[in-house]
């Protein structure tokens, strides 16, 4: 496939009329533009997501962070895609199969509805928003100049800064996702929504 080949970057309606030796305006009776057919492919994708947990047996927390944490894995396996996805409105069945099992999980917890609708928007962003963080590695150089940054500032004119420092930087990526997944779960749960 095109993309594993060479990218999501050089997945175009162009470059895909190309590989499949069509014209260009043959496939937008099929998809709008590129951001749609990048959605389509990240449906595709999705349709491999395991979603048993649901209906395991279980804490609904460790399950819903369980597929969250595989959505997330599932993006950074395809760094253009989880770019993509940040701007990317997705709605196929894939996409809205994740997102009852989502909401299910939500509900067998006790979420209230209309939290449970904010939630899961802010579960998938901070899921998607990780993977597109790390989808390209940054050089080395620029993350010794962040923690020197950070490590050196002067507690005059950055107390709060300076108290925490190297903790700022610290910690695995999948501790924190996971931290991150649950300070929202747990926000989800207890924050009341009053619109």
């Amino acid at each position: 496939m095109l993309m594993g080949a060479e990218g999501l970057n050089r997945v175009t309606m162009r470059r895909l009329a190309q590989e499949l030796d069509t014209g260009a305006a043959s496939l937008y009776v099929y998809v709008r533009n590129t951001a749609e057919l990048h959605a389509a492919i990240l449906d595709d994708l999705l349709g491999g997501l395991d979603l048993s947990p649901v209906k395991a047996a279980g804490d609904w927390r460790t399950r819903l962070e369980t597929i969250l944490r595989s959505y997330t894995a599932l993006l950074l396996e395809h760094p253009g895609l989880a770019q993509s996805a940040l701007v990317a409105r997705p709605s196929g069945p894939n996409y809205l199969d994740l997102c009852e099992a989502l909401l299910a999980l939500l509900h067998q917890g006790g979420v209230p509805v209309g939290q449970a609708a904010w939630g899961l928007d802010l579960l998938l962003q901070l899921g998607t928003a990780t993977a597109a963080e790390h989808a390209i590695e940054a050089p080395d150089e620029d993350w010794r100049a962040l923690d020197s940054a950070v490590r050196d500032i002067s507690p005059a004119t950055h107390p709060h800064l300076a108290a925490i420092g190297a903790d700022l930087l610290s910690g695995p990526p999948q501790a924190r996702l996971s931290w991150g997944l649950q300070a929202v779960i747990d926000g989800t749960l207890h924050t009341l929504r009053e619109h």
